[in-house]
Formats: structure tokens, C-alpha cells, sequence
């Protein structure tokens, strides 16, 4: 399974002034926007600092971590809508992104971001355990072997700034302590193109070329103080990948009636299975057994009541229910690409509102009130076959089942969840929905 995502979010000011006077934190000039050559490197304005590589939150932060994580999870899945629509988005990188800007925040805006973010930490018990959470994510590296190749999951975070906007020490202090991070000087005043152009250059060399443009033309503006930009991209192969020769085309029946015809992969092996009042689970893990893709199945016409009543506490608690048995699973093979999706109103919907506005506080930013969010984007990409991969064809380790174990069966041919998840940490990185399989033309 290939996944590839990015979250941007904009801030302007919130009058049509802005100070920019100060010193900007980087000893040498910022490269001339107007010049002909190509510019691949932006000074950058950063903490003196090191990234604490040794955070002390310990195992209940990474639980409250996860256990907001997940409330985050499924309240956005509610607030997206478009319940009869596919839909895939990572709640893991949007409160990643915004997080840092959370660390600026003051007053209402603070308070406003933490109900909606489902923070059950605060000040730098958070952002230690973000640390801890982040390093051991990129940390996960699998020893290969003869027969199989490693996940790859990758990070980035990048904050692009106004060249002179002065930053508080205490600010570029929390971003560099735990998140390795600095900010980037542009000029979106006197140039917006050319720093819309970096922006660009940065999210491609992150995600492999995959996103070649996450801001068209007019996104950034000359009243553009602040972009912060997150990527994650992961790759990885089934422990136990489907044969390509067992695949069949099949009927996906669709939301409201129908069907459409699908390649429909499938094998019988020991996987993590639940079943509940409506709803089946089966986990599908990846190369090493640390990440997996959890497929959750409602019953014939049960979804849009299912995703209703779905909380992060029961879904973690679905998770938590998997047991080894064995399953004869059946799956599309599907993939999305979907355009960018405008989080501004799904997050003001969350009671994140005041952000948005002239109220807006962050001033622990720059020590002014004058800056607000003005866009959050989101963009995602996710291709599952056979192998796992969206190219290639790897074969993972099988394993057995123990005989006499029940014969479960899932058969996903219909509407259904599923999300990939660090099985250790109980985060979850993506959530997603399928409706249609092949509505997608990477799927035809």
C-alpha cells in the first residue's frame, strides 16, 4: 500500500498591516525571489537548540496521545460528510500540523484548539509526547531479509515565513526541542509566486515527485504571512500478500443500489478478527507486524448507522478486540486520488473557530495579534493491490494458521472503513471509506 499526504496550513494577518521589522534569526540573505536561477535552498530562522531526542513522556502520554487521536479521528470522518462518497484523510498529520500552530496560540484560539483536537494533554506534556510519538514512528525500521522489504514511513514538517517577520525565541524553541523543526524564510509579500514555487519544490522532493503542485496558482497571496506544511508518505508490503492469481473480478454493490464490477483479491490465512453488533474487523498487517490496515465491514446497509454511533473509544476498543483466527478475506483492489480538501469549515464545525477569525490569538508566535489561519488543505493519495504495493511484486512471510481454528469469513462487497495504524502506539496515521472501488481512474 502506497499512502502520500499533505496538510498546509496559511495564516495572514488579521489587518492589513503587519510589523515586520526585527531581526529575522538567519545570518545570511534570503535568496532573490527575481532571479533566473533555480533556488533550491530557504534560510531558515531556527531555535539554537537541538531536538530533544530523549523525551520523558512515558507510556499513559502515548495512550492519551492515542486515545485523542482517535476521538479526532472519527469526528472528523462525521464532519467531512459526504457519506455516500469515498473519502480518505490522515488524522494523525492534520493534528501533527496543527499542533505547531498550537504552540503559538493564546487564549481562546488555545482553548478552541484543544477541544477540537481532543487534546487530553497540554502545554509541553503535549508536545513531549508528540516528540516521543514521532521518533518512535521514525524510528520503525524492519530489518530486511532475502524475502522481504521493509515499510518505509517518512515524516516532514516545514513552516514557511514572511523574510523580517520576527518570531519569538519561545516559540522557535518548541518547534526545534520537539519537533526538529525551523522556519523557512519567504517573501509572499513582494513575490507570492515564488514562495507558492518553494512551497511546491518542498512538498514534490518530500513525496517523491508524487505531488507536484499542492498550492495552484492564487493560494498564496501577498497578504501571506506563515505556511506550515507536513508530509507523510508510506510504502509498504503485505506479511502475507494476496496471490494475484486468486484475484477475480466481482460485484461491489454500491450505497443506494447497484454494483459495479471490481478485481477482487482474496486469501485465507491467521489474521486479527472481530465481529460485533454490526460490524466485522480484520487486520491485515504489514512487513514486521508494527503497521497494519484494519478493515472494518458493517452490515448489508448498516453503514451510515454504524458511522453514526462509531466513537474513538470504540474504535480503539475494535482494534483491541482482534484475535488471531482464521479468515477468508476478500478485498478490492482500489486506489484514491483525490483532490485537495478545504478543512476550514470541518474544523470551525469542530468549535475551532476563533483561529480563523480577527480574534484570532497567536501571538505566542511573535508576541502581535495580528496573525489568523486563513486555509487549512489537505491532499491524499492511497493505492492497495495484491502485494501491498502500488508497484512490484514482494512476497512477505505467511504465516500458518493452527488447525482446528474457525473458518471466519469477510467479504468486502460493500461499503466499508479502514484505517492503518501503528500497532503498538494505537495511532492512527489514515482513516478512510470506500463506497465505490473504481471510482478512481488509477482503479480501472
Amino acid at each position: 500500500c502506497r499512502l502520500l499526504l499533505i496538510v498546509c496550513l496559511l495564516f495572514s494577518p488579521t489587518v492589513l498591516t503587519l510589523g515586520c521589522g526585527g531581526d529575522d534569526g538567519s545570518s545570511d540573505p534570503s535568496p532573490d525571489p527575481s532571479s533566473d536561477e533555480p533556488v533550491r535552498a530557504v534560510d531558515v530562522a531556527r531555535s539554537p537548540l537541538d531536538r530533544n531526542l530523549a523525551p520523558g513522556a512515558g507510556a499513559a502520554d502515548l495512550e492519551a496521545l492515542a486515545a485523542g487521536n482517535a476521538d479526532f479521528a472519527v469526528d472528523l470522518l462525521g464532519m467531512l460528510g459526504g457519506g455516500d462518497r469515498n473519502l480518505f484523510f490522515s488524522p494523525y498529520s492534520i493534528s501533527l500540523a496543527l499542533t505547531m500552530a498550537y504552540a503559538g496560540a493564546r487564549g481562546v484560539t488555545r482553548a478552541e484548539m484543544a477541544d477540537a483536537l481532543q487534546y487530553r494533554l497540554f502545554g509541553d506534556d503535549l508536545h513531549d509526547a508528540f516528540n516521543r510519538l514521532n521518533l518512535i514512528l521514525e524510528n520503525r525500521q524492519t530489518v530486511p531479509t532475502a524475502d522481504s522489504t521493509p515499510p518505509l514511513l517518512y515524516i516532514a514538517n516545514a513552516l514557511w515565513a514572511q523574510k523580517g517577520h520576527t518570531f519569538l525565541s519561545g516559540y522557535l524553541d518548541a518547534l526545534a526541542l520537539n519537533y526538529g523543526a525551523g522556519v523557512r524564510l519567504v517573501n509572499f509579500e513582494a513575490d507570492p509566486e515564488a514562495a507558492r514555487e518553494a512551497i511546491n519544490r518542498w512538498v514534490s522532493d518530500s513525496t517523491e515527485g508524487l505531488i507536484g503542485e499542492l498550492l495552484s496558482s492564487g493560494t498564496i497571496s501577498s497578504l501571506t504571512r506563515l505556511a506550515l506544511t507536513n508530509a507523510i508518505y508510506f510504502q509498504a508490503h503485505w506479511e502475507s500478500p494476496f496471490d494475484p492469481d486468486s484475484t477475480r473480478d466481482a460485484d461491489f454493490f454500491l450505497p443506494g443500489g447497484g454494483r459495479t464490477p471490481v478485481s477482487m483479491m482474496t486469501q485465507k490465512d491467521s489474521f486479527g478478527y472481530a465481529e460485533g453488533i454490526g460490524y466485522q474487523a480484520v487486520e491485515l498487517p504489514y512487513v514486521g507486524e508494527e503497521l497494519s490496515m484494519v478493515v472494518l465491514l458493517p452490515d448489508a446497509n448498516g453503514r451510515p448507522a454504524f458511522e453514526r454511533g462509531l466513537t474513538g473509544r470504540e474504535l480503539l476498543a475494535i482494534c483491541d478486540d482482534l484475535t488471531p483466527e482464521l479468515v477468508r478475506v476478500y478485498l478490492p483492489r482500489f486506489s484514491m486520488d483525490p483532490e485537495a480538501i478545504d478543512l476550514d469549515d470541518a474544523l470551525s464545525g469542530m468549535g475551532m473557530e476563533t483561529a480563523f477569525t480577527e480574534a484570532a490569538d497567536f501571538s505566542g508566535m511573535d508576541g502581535t495579534r495580528e496573525l489568523a489561519v486563513s486555509n487549512v488543505t489537505h491532499k491524499t493519495f492511497v493505492s492497495v493491490d495484491e502485494f501491498g504495493t502500488e508497484a512490484g511484486a514482494a512476497t512477505g512471510v505467511v504465516v500458518g494458521p493452527t488447525s482446528g481454528n474457525p473458518l471466519y469469513t469477510l467479504r468486502a462487497d460493500r461499503p466499508f472503513l479502514f484505517l492503518i495504524r501503528d500497532m503498538a502506539t494505537r495511532t492512527i496515521l489514515f482513516m478512510g471509506r470506500v463506497t465505490d472501488p473504481m471510482d478512481n481512474p488509477l482503479s480501472r
